[in-house]
């Protein structure tokens, strides 16, 4: 059985559960308090040592790390539906358009980099909102300035991991009031690719340890 290790919020976590749904590959999930701290435990870390998620175990010798590495496994070893278009081009491009989420935006606004935030140079929470939502911002712009008038995908037209990347930055986005007004066309494609079933399913808000389903479920929020 494939164990993905995850955190309901974690919005590289949210990448990959897309993409093993798209693909169809059945999986459990482990969940990890990263508010608790529970990514810095002994067995967590013999997992990842770099006490993040997500991780994927189960599927080859080694946990796989990394959202974009283990959605290139998942491509090379589950190759339908294609996430990575045929042609040396498109396949450059829609890996860029990622790391605008996955490099340039995501990790200048994880905890980690708040909390350093607040403790090296007196950050309170109001500034750390406002930091994470400028680089939203920033990422939403180049997504902007990439997407054509009137697409409904990052790439013509099949999904790619842009558009799972673009997922994330949405949810991301939206968790610190950013809004898709400047942004017509991202906001055309987030209507488009938000409803499809395997990413709707995959939404942070409906995982197993959000606060909204543990109420729901009697055990309480975490």
């Amino acid at each position: 059985m494939i164990i993905l290790h995850s955190f309901w919020l974690s919005l590289a976590t949210y990448r990959v559960r897309i993409a093993l749904n798209l693909k169809g590959v059945a999986f459990e999930e482990r969940t990890h308090d990263l508010t608790q701290g529970h990514q810095n435990t002994a067995a967590f870390r013999a997992v990842n040592p770099a006490g993040a998620v997500p991780a994927l175990e189960g599927a080859t010798p080694e946990p796989l790390t990394q959202s974009l590495a283990i959605l290139e496994w998942l491509e090379e070893t589950h190759p339908t539906p294609a996430l990575l278009p045929a042609d040396a081009a498109g396949r450059a491009k829609v890996r860029a358009m990622f790391l605008i989420t996955a490099a340039d935006t995501h990790p200048l606004v994880v905890p980690r980099v708040r909390a350093q935030l607040k403790k090296r140079f007196g950050a309170d929470d109001d500034a750390g909102v406002e930091w994470a939502a400028h680089w939203f911002r920033e990422g939403l712009a180049a997504y902007e300035a990439l997407l054509p008038d009137g697409a409904t995908r990052c790439h013509g037209q099949t999904l790619s991991i842009a558009d799972l990347a673009l997922a994330s930055h949405l949810i991301g986005a939206k968790r610190f009031n950013v809004s898709l007004d400047e942004y017509p066309r991202v906001a055309h494609v987030s209507a488009s690719i938000m409803q499809i079933p395997e990413i709707a399913a995959a939404h942070p808000d409906l995982q197993i340890d959000a606060p909204q389903i543990q109420e729901t479920v009697g055990t309480g929020p975490s």
